[in-house]
């Protein structure tokens, strides 16, 4: 017997609730959306509503995966500052002295934080959204803070601390500038810093 000729639920019976859509990697769908919104409006830009269209998800959703907005925006934005976190340290876990972690710190600030324009605005993003709201500078002071770590197994605490300065420095100039930067002119920076 078919399913259409199937008989319907009878007197007292009790209809089966209908099977919940299964989607395991929403939540992520979610945040990775989230991430795509700020970059693309800004925080001040970004809504449940946007992210729902952007992830292909019912707006319910949002309320069932998150507290709210401000939830959303601190999750997302610790996955972004960590996944940039991880990529730093990859490349400086490979390193085995002072000229090759500059070496990878030139390849950090030229390939990686100079070159993706979604990232820089993310960064900024990020760093406005904390300076106006201090409880969003536990992500930025984690983010450094794990900079600082992986520079200081080649430097000592105070050129790591100025290293990440350069780097932040750059980053925001790099988001500004008109002009592009010149790879001559960081491994200078650099050297300048480090005592090279």
């Amino acid at each position: 017997m078919d399913d259409e000729n199937l008989p319907g639920p009878g007197p007292g019976s009790v209809a089966r609730p209908r099977a919940r859509r299964h989607d395991p990697e929403r939540r992520e769908r979610i945040l990775a959306a989230c991430l795509d919104v700020i970059a693309e409006a800004g925080v001040a830009g970004t809504s449940h509503r946007r992210v729902a269209a952007a992830a292909d998800v019912p707006l319910g959703s949002m309320t069932y995966h998150f507290a709210g907005m401000d939830d959303l925006l601190r999750e997302a934005l610790t996955r972004f500052s960590r996944s940039v976190s991880e990529r730093f340290e990859a490349r400086m876990a490979g390193v085995h002295d002072a000229e090759g972690a500059r070496r990878a710190t030139v390849d950090l600030i030229m390939c990686d934080t100079l070159q993706d324009q979604r990232e820089l605005v993310l960064t900024q993003e990020l760093y406005t959204l904390a300076a106006r709201d201090p409880s969003y500078r536990t992500v930025t002071n984690a983010w450094m803070a794990a900079s600082r770590a992986a520079l200081e197994r080649h430097f000592d605490p105070l050129t790591a601390r100025l290293v990440d300065a350069l780097i932040e420095g750059l980053t925001l100039h790099r988001a500004l500038d008109t002009e592009p930067h010149d790879r001559a002119t960081v491994v200078e920076a650099l050297e300048r810093i480090t005592g090279a």
